[in-house]
């Protein structure tokens, strides 16, 4: 079985590093690895390891040992540290020293060990690392929120470098020039890469079926049975039969929505409501829809696109578009809708663009909480960067053939951006002054960062 090497290793390395004397939650999606990375991770750099599945029978025998730990009769001495005794009895090698780890697997499972988060990162000298794939559960009120005693990561689904990675090719992909330098046949062997990548996404086991196979049809199989069995997983947290039903119905309407809505919308839950409305079951509400959206967007399965009106970086209309965090199950819901392959095609490469964009806002490098788009004289710009970094406002074209942006144009000549990125599929780069072309795949190459990018 090929082993994945995933970027995030790094980041928990510096975590214990750091020892920062807070319990480390990784978010994810479901089926993202999050098991896996945290259990080698543990492993490799920890003398000892001690892991507890909130779901499984190791969730059901620490919640016994905590109960004999904190059991107390008048008359009898109360244990002075239950939640160390509790670990003692669970795992006699558990120590509390740097060197222990306790990784508490699926934790939104438990209301009773989640909100001992505090404790674990004031009482402890040992390590706590803590995931959920659920983890919008943790939102009802019996869940205590431990502010300040949390660090957090997010394990996405594998990007295109780390796909690269697994393929062998990442050292080529760093190496391309971005303006056009390297050889022709260098640029075409990371295209279709990016093609395929485009078509399956990045959740490991849809990776590794497609390098076993070679198979791209098997591997966008994998990836309807990872959908098919979120959706179930995610109906045990619904009471409603009508709002377990809706789960199936919005992601459909989702890409459906996405290929509609090219300006967005600033009420797409009445978007969505109008799509997926039926009179015989008119029981559906906005709000039912609203929270199916919520879990949706916690259990990190769709992100956001605000809006930036007439290019005024001031003034931003949030949460206007959707896309999806894998370009996988971006595919697969897009390829439902009916809409012609030119379209789809362009709006899979829109949201793999979407995803480092959202990378870039994650860490501040970029305006805003979520990636941005704009409008500007009745025109539309698929993304709108403001870098936080040199402060230049850039415009963002995903294009196909020899298409050209007229609103990124008339942007750039009204001074409402100091510059122009076309990424296009059958380019190998090139820049005219503030117009620069850059292979879409190499999106990930773009750092918004120095104006010396383009004075070539």
């Amino acid at each position: 079985m090929r082993d994945l090497k995933r970027d995030i290793y790094a980041n928990l390395l510096e975590w214990k590093e750091n020892n920062s004397g807070k319990v480390l939650e990784i978010e994810g999606a479901r089926q993202v690895g999050k098991t896996y990375i945290i259990s080698k991770f543990a492993k490799e750099n920890y003398t000892t390891y001690i892991y507890i599945n909130m779901v499984q029978i190791s969730g059901k025998e620490f919640l016994k040992c905590l109960d004999v730990a904190e059991k107390w009769e008048p008359g009898e001495e109360r244990v002075e540290k239950p939640i160390h005794r509790a670990l003692e009895l669970f795992d006699k090698t558990f120590t509390d020293t740097e060197e222990t780890v306790i990784f508490i697997d699926e934790i939104q499972e438990s209301a009773r060990v989640f909100s001992l988060l505090r404790e674990f990162a004031r009482d402890f000298q040992a390590h706590f690392i803590v995931t959920g794939s659920y983890l919008g559960k943790v939102f009802e009120k019996e869940y205590f929120l431990p502010a300040g005693d949390l660090d957090t990561m997010t394990l996405n689904t594998l990007s295109f470098e780390e796909f690269l990675e697994a393929a062998g090719k990442r050292a080529l992909y760093n190496e391309l020039d971005l303006y056009g330098d390297s050889k022709p046949e260098e640029y075409e062997e990371i295209k279709s890469l990016y093609q395929i990548y485009c078509q399956i996404g990045g959740y490991p086991a849809v990776v590794k079926t497609y390098f076993e196979t070679e198979s791209v049809q098997k591997a966008q199989k994998e990836v309807g049975e990872i959908i098919r069995i979120f959706v179930q997983e995610s109906e045990r947290y619904f009471d409603d039969i009508l709002e377990m039903n809706l789960l199936e119905q919005l992601l459909p309407a989702i890409a459906q929505l996405m290929l509609k809505e090219k300006k967005g919308s600033s009420d797409l839950i009445k978007e969505l409501f109008k799509i997926v409305f039926n009179e015989d079951t008119n029981r559906i509400t906005k709000k039912s829809i609203n929270q199916a959206i919520a879990w949706f967007y916690r259990s990190h399965i769709i992100g956001y696109c605000g809006k930036v009106n007439e290019g005024d970086i001031l003034n931003v209309t949030p949460n206007c578009r959707f896309y999806f965090c894998d370009v996988g199950v971006a595919a697969y819901f897009l390829n439902m809708s009916g809409a012609r392959p030119s379209d789809i095609d362009g709006m899979i490469n829109e949201n793999f663009v979407y995803l480092y964009l959202k990378k870039q806002s994650e860490t501040m490098t970029v305006a805003g909480n979520t990636p941005l788009f704009a409008t500007y004289k009745n025109g539309e710009l698929d993304f709108f960067v403001n870098s936080r970094i040199n402060f230049a406002n850039y415009a963002v074209e995903v294009k196909t053939g020899k298409n050209q942006g007229k609103t990124a144009a008339q942007m750039l000549k009204d001074g409402k951006v100091s510059y122009i990125y076309y990424l296009k599929g059958d380019t190998y780069g090139g820049s005219a002054g503030k117009i620069i072309t850059i292979p879409i795949y190499l999106t990930g190459r773009i750092k918004f960062n120095e104006d010396c990018e383009i004075e070539r």
